[in-house]
């Protein structure tokens, strides 16, 4: 018989009540804020629901009413520099972490509205109705609430999608040298979630001071926990990471202060992350003013059980106890948070004219229209005192290096001179310089700013989004295959690429996120793909796609000082090449937006980017064609060279866009669509496009091949242009 020997977890796991020796024990001053806080956010709380239950509240109401015993128990301990994020269901954590900052922690309950906790109440409503005077400017809306002043980074209305993004925060915080702390509030539903569970094995192997805060109310919509997984005690997550835990009852502020003060002790004392869980409990529906018995998911009897344990009662039974408030003194902190909340609304609602009974939203505070796009990206002010350089018209001193070489010496120019910057990704810190040597010499020149992650790249991808949104360091990131990114997709797109825009257009996101394409590399379906048409028609990133070493460089300097996410793509088959350089120079910028013209002629417009453009030059070279060839350099359409491709489409009358990848997933469909609405009258037949098949590149040498496009591709479609244009490929007239 096999001997057995019983395995202890690596972390402590407890349970945590009190008793009422811990509420004797409790300063008064801190059960007299609770209470304060617990009251100003039910008011509001309700007043959100009533303002729904009118249809002034345009999209969901997710009404936390019941639940905020989880947010004021945790908060009210925490620093203004401390930080938190959350999830949909954030008002209560918003409004504890906004009071808390403003109130220096400590609110006065016979005067519990100072002027300034009423222009959080107002301006957190007001960003909930979708007007110019919220926080994020109306564009946040119930979702998304930030207010980085006060140390919220930002609601969430992805499940577990701001779990990352406080890892990145975290990390600022620790390598900035304090001793603040973040707090990643989230559901039930969460724990189940890839990027929650991968940035919990981060944060525990990197020691950051990160609590995962989970509010397990005990249903989604209306699917119990227990339906969804085999430990439905949720802070057992902890354990699989060796992250200690704690469980606590929610409905007990106090409770969950003690154990969020122990969390916060480990934390900032280096010890790494925490695992806090309060059950708690939604006294209404997943959205909306009406209880979940509502709507058959849970009974009336459940709830009323659950109601007895509200948090705003058992602070007052306990503080009544201690002979430190009396009921009329409970009822005047109602009257004053109810007060402030009419005030509030007075200040934003009016009386409709065109509906008597009814009210509006006064016509004024709406945002003006023009805002619609306005911080989808930044204006690159950040570049105006960079010099810049044409390397297609340096006349100096030049030097040969290869590719691959560049890439690497100019992001140990830029480490040199900015300590902020920050690399991170697979094995960037190991092999010498990574698969590929891209990172060649830095991490043992750059101690701790070389950052080999785990195989996560919803956790890495966010940890570097909170990093930049913190803005104390500029991550660049690697994605060892584009294909990669639709692992992240939620961190990329959802997260990186909106945050600017959605949090109101005014917080700068400076992120670089590299990867290569690897066509022709016989690695196959999955690690192949050109992800520039991806990014392209998503809001948010710029792009760029050097063809030579002098262009990266030049690309990658004006990458790390844009303050918005950029995109920069490299392509395996220029690594090797020899490019000439101007000489000991790594410290230009290319001209913003600024394509390249590689070659003029008369006859057709190729447009290119990347490896690509060594094609083209090989096609028109062998066919005779006499062709403008722009190399775009800049792919995004914030940034795209109009001007450029302007004046060569009005001379020549004749657009070839040439990529390499795969159609589905095609740059060139949406730049072909744009030119046509833009040129359409200098246009003598449609766009042509050079493109790879509908299938991505498979291992087979010979279907791999035939899967992308290359210089024979890029003939054909020259011959398809002449034939338009009624002439031979050398662009003659026809017999």
């Amino acid at each position: 018989m096999p001997k057995q020997r019983r395995l202890e977890p690596l972390a402590p796991w407890v349970e945590l009540s009190t008793t009422a020796a811990d509420y004797k024990k409790a300063d008064p001053a801190l059960l007299a804020t609770m209470l304060g806080q617990l009251h100003l956010i039910r008011a509001f709380e309700e007043t959100v629901l009533e303002l729904a239950g009118e249809g002034l509240v345009h999209g969901p109401a997710h009404s936390s009413i019941g639940q905020e015993g989880g947010a004021v128990g945790s908060i009210v301990g925490l620093r203004s520099t401390d930080a938190i994020n959350g999830s949909h269901r954030g008002h209560h954590q918003f409004l504890a972490k906004a009071i808390n900052h403003v109130s220096g922690g400590s609110l006065d309950l016979g005067a519990l509205v100072t002027g300034d906790i009423q222009t959080v109440l107002q301006r957190t409503l007001a960003e909930i109705l979708g007007l110019a005077q919220g926080y994020c400017r109306g564009r946040g809306g119930s979702m998304h609430l930030q207010w980085f002043e006060a140390g919220a980074l930002g609601t969430n209305a992805i499940v577990g999608g701001g779990v990352p993004l406080g890892a990145g925060n975290a990390w600022s915080q620790k390598h900035a040298g304090t001793t603040d702390v973040t707090v990643s509030y989230f559901g039930d539903g969460a724990t189940n979630i890839g990027s929650v569970l991968e940035t919990m094995n981060l944060a525990a192997a990197w020691k950051l001071p990160l609590t995962f805060f989970i509010e397990n109310n005990l249903y989604a919509v209306s699917t119990r926990v227990d339906e969804v997984t085999g430990e439905p005690r949720l802070s057992s997550r902890g354990q699989g990471f060796g992250i200690p835990s704690w469980r606590v009852d929610g409905m007990d502020p106090l409770a969950v202060h003690l154990a969020m003060d122990a969390a916060a002790q480990r934390m900032r004392s280096g010890d790494g992350p925490a695992v806090v869980e309060v059950e708690v409990y939604r006294f209404f529906h997943q959205n909306g003013p009406y209880p979940g018995s509502a709507f058959g998911y849970r009974s009336k009897e459940e709830e009323a059980e659950w109601k007895k344990r509200d948090p705003l009662d058992r602070v007052a039974r306990e503080m009544i106890a201690l002979g430190q408030l009396d009921e009329a003194g409970v009822g005047s902190i109602r009257s004053q948070a109810q007060a402030a909340m009419t005030d509030a609304v007075q200040q934003l609602i009016e009386a409709d004219p065109d509906r008597p009974g009814k009210r509006r939203i006064m016509p004024d505070l709406w945002p003006d229209t023009d805002f619609v796009n306005v911080g989808v990206r930044g204006d690159t002010s950040e570049l105006n005192d960079a010099r810049t350089l044409e390397p297609l018209e340096y006349t100096g001193e030049l030097e040969k290096r290869k590719f691959v070489d560049a890439v690497a010496a100019v992001m140990d120019r830029r480490m040199e001179q900015d300590d902020r910057i920050i690399v991170l990704g697979e094995d960037v810190h190991r092999l010498n310089g990574g698969t590929n040597g891209a990172t060649k010499g830095l991490a043992k020149k750059f101690e701790g700013r070389v950052l080999g992650t785990p195989i996560s790249e919803n956790a890495f991808a966010g940890l570097g989004g909170g990093m930049a949104l913190d803005g104390r360091y500029r991550p660049v990131i690697e994605f060892m295959y584009p294909d990669f990114m639709w692992v992240a997709a939620d961190q990329v797109f959802n997260q990186i690429g909106k945050a600017r825009h959605m949090f109101g257009g005014a917080n700068p996101v400076p992120l670089v996120l590299r990867t290569k394409i690897a066509m022709g590399s016989g690695y196959g379906s999955q690690h192949l793909m050109d992800p520039a048409g991806i990014f392209a028609t998503s809001p948010g990133w710029r792009i760029v796609a050097p063809s030579t070493a002098a262009d990266y460089v030049g690309l990658m300097n004006a990458a790390l000082l844009l303050e918005d996410p950029v995109l920069v793509i490299e392509h395996v088959d220029l690594y090797a090449d020899q490019g000439e350089l101007p000489a000991g120079d790594l410290d230009y910028i290319l001209p913003f937006g600024k394509a390249a013209l590689r070659r003029e002629g008369e006859d057709v417009t190729i447009i290119s980017y990347l490896s690509m453009v060594k094609h083209v030059l090989e096609a028109v070279e062998q066919t005779g064609f006499d062709a403008d060839v722009i190399d775009l350099r800049w792919l995004d359409r914030a940034s795209i060279d109009w001007e450029t491709i302007g004046e060569s489409i009005m001379k020549t009358n004749s657009v070839l866009i040439v990529e390499q990848g795969a159609r589905g997933t095609s740059y060139g469909a949406w730049l072909a669509d744009e030119i046509q609405r833009r040129y359409f009258d200098w246009l003598d037949q449609p766009v042509e496009r050079v493109t790879g098949e509908e299938a991505s590149p498979s291992i087979s040498k010979v279907l791999e091949r035939a899967a992308i496009a290359r210089t024979e591709e890029v003939v054909a479609g020259l011959e398809q242009i002449a034939r338009g244009m009624g002439a031979d490929s050398r662009g003659t007239e026809a017999d």
